[in-house]
């Protein structure tokens, strides 16, 4: 099975200058907690967490609307996704290393061409993925997502 088959397509996007209120609305309206973000070309650039807009407000002294997408994910992390004709099997070893519940899906162009989540492949899990995909895989995806990382003391 392809991320293609699961994937979300209908996804809406943020350039960096969108602001941080309007990006919780976004992710408000769609009922999501995450929103890629991309340039003019619509080449992802980073992607914004609902976790991200609440740590960015609580720690700088400016409200959601004064802070723009851009100042939150530049130089944050690398973007981790996969092409639409990735088997979902790509996805989850992606999602399991990288520790993360989303992944853009892009074109060869690198444009946003949807949004794939852990959701999405929970959702179908009991459907279309048990003969493709073992349920120990989704176990082991699920445990390295919500693994905690051990932070030293100082």
């Amino acid at each position: 099975m392809t991320v293609k088959e699961l994937q979300t397509s209908d996804v809406k996007a943020a350039s960096p200058d969108t602001d941080l209120a309007t990006v919780a609305k976004m992710m408000w309206d769609g009922d999501c907690g995450a929103v890629p973000v991309v340039n003019e070309d619509r080449k992802v650039i980073g992607i914004i967490t609902d976790r991200d807009i609440a740590i960015a407000t609580a720690t700088r002294s400016k409200t959601p609307a004064e802070i723009r997408a851009g100042e939150v994910i530049t130089g944050n992390h690398t973007i981790h996704a996969v092409k639409p004709d990735d088997d979902v099997r790509v996805a989850l070893r992606t999602m399991r290393k990288h520790k993360v519940r989303r992944l853009p899906v892009v074109d060869q162009q690198q444009r946003l061409a949807g949004i794939l989540s852990i959701n999405d492949l929970a959702i179908h899990a009991s459907s279309t993925l048990p003969d493709s995909v073992p349920a120990q895989e989704f176990l082991e995806t699920f445990q390295a997502i919500c693994a905690h990382e051990k932070h030293a003391v100082v």
